[in-house]
């Protein structure tokens, strides 16, 4: 009988590394806005559009590349009853 290959223990690590190996160099603040999009299951088009911005500023911002930005941020934290300074 053959026992076949076994696999190896993951290693474990903590939430930290597990966020910086899934989200590499992202900013805090991206992570946080693409994680409650996700969590209220909304696309990046209803994002924007509750938010009166275009999808391509959404997407933008969710990839480091564009910042929220004061009046943005209390719009997210107005429409998600959260503490806009997560999105600075």
């Amino acid at each position: 009988m053959s026992l076949g290959k076994q696999k190896k223990p993951e290693k474990s690590m903590s939430v930290k590394e597990a966020i910086h190996e899934l989200c590499g160099n992202l900013p805090r603040w991206a992570i946080a806005f693409c994680g409650l999009r996700h969590r209220e299951g909304l696309t990046q088009v209803e994002m924007g559009n509750m938010l009166g911005i275009p999808q391509g500023n959404i997407s933008q911002m969710e990839h480091g590349k564009r910042p929220i930005g004061k009046q943005i941020a209390k719009r997210i934290a107005k429409l998600f009853n959260t503490d806009y300074r997560l999105f600075l």
